[in-house]
């Protein structure tokens, strides 16, 4: 008996093992490309067994440390203000939405979720945000365009509102006398951990991974992202590889270890946010069923 529930165990087994090995292969594959000589994947191509290992791409971005020094800093700066900065108003704009008797709930509710259907393009957005609002080479260019609050977050918190907070618990805190800010501060939000882990993970990754918001109002290179650096580094070494206008710069390409860089700047770009996710992935199985599969 033991033995069949034990064969049964494994077959159940065998579909999660094989998802997580197609998840986890191909970040191993970029870890050891990394660490990998030259020309071993010139001439080997990317493999799980290079026959010759190499940090010359680690080098490389070694000698540019201070650049990455300081676009670590603004990234982790952008990503934690930004976040808190849209949790906050996601969660202050998602939770009156949920309340039956909230005025104009439906007129609301169609003015943020149409701009999921809808935006301004990217030249009215620039204009406005560069001529009216003069976020061009700030801080709040990275923070404020796009990326500040999004429909959709504010769909799934309206949901887990909806769905999990029982009216009658804000009834009886009003007749104890709490206010709508005590009930949405002291009640609310202590209640909606997962939701406001699920959408602060999710903003995170944004946050982390925006280069397009760098590479459009920003020219100030003490400014620069993370992935603005890395964006501006693979290009670097994309020129002077295909540059033909001198020996010199030929020479140049030829001692850069340009496919290993890749690698390596995709692990240096993606490592910090692998750490992080561990500690959210609870919050946001359990975020992501309650507000969606609901809505």
């Amino acid at each position: 008996m033991n033995t069949i529930k034990g064969e049964k165990q494994i077959w159940l087994h065998l579909p999660m093992l094989i998802l997580t090995a197609v998840s986890v292969l191909p970040f191993l594959l970029l870890v050891i490309s990394s660490v990998s000589d030259e020309g071993s994947i010139l001439r080997q191509g990317y493999t799980f067994f290079p026959d010759k290992f190499g940090l010359e791409a680690y080098r490389y971005l070694w000698n540019h440390s201070e650049q990455l020094a300081r676009a670590y800093g603004v990234t982790v700066f952008i990503t934690i203000v930004g976040t808190a900065s849209s949790l906050l108003i996601t969660a202050m704009l998602a939770y009156p939405m949920s309340r039956q008797d909230m005025p104009w709930r439906n007129a609301t509710a169609f003015f943020v979720f149409f701009t999921l259907l809808f935006n301004g393009g990217l030249t009215p957005t620039y204009l406005i945000y560069v001529q009216y609002f003069d976020i061009k080479n700030t801080i709040l260019a990275l923070i404020v365009p796009g990326l500040l609050m999004s429909g959709f977050n504010v769909l799934l918190m309206r949901t887990f509102f909806m769905t999990t907070i029982p009216p009658a618990l804000i009834e009886a805190a009003q007749i104890d006398g709490a206010g709508e800010f005590k009930i949405f501060w002291r009640i609310i939000l202590p209640l909606s951990m997962p939701i406001v882990a699920t959408v602060g993970l999710i903003q995170t990754i944004i946050y982390w991974n925006d280069w397009f918001n760098g590479m459009i109002y920003v020219t100030d290179s003490r400014l620069f992202s993370i992935q603005n650096i890395l964006n501006r580094m693979l290009t670097d070494i994309q020129f002077l590889s295909e540059s033909k206008f001198s020996s010199q710069l030929g020479e140049a390409a030829a001692s850069l270890p340009s496919t290993t860089v890749k690698m390596a700047i995709a692990v240096v770009g993606v490592l910090p946010i692998m750490a992080l996710y561990p500690f959210f992935q609870k919050y946001l199985v359990k975020g992501i069923t309650i507000g969606a599969v609901k809505g």
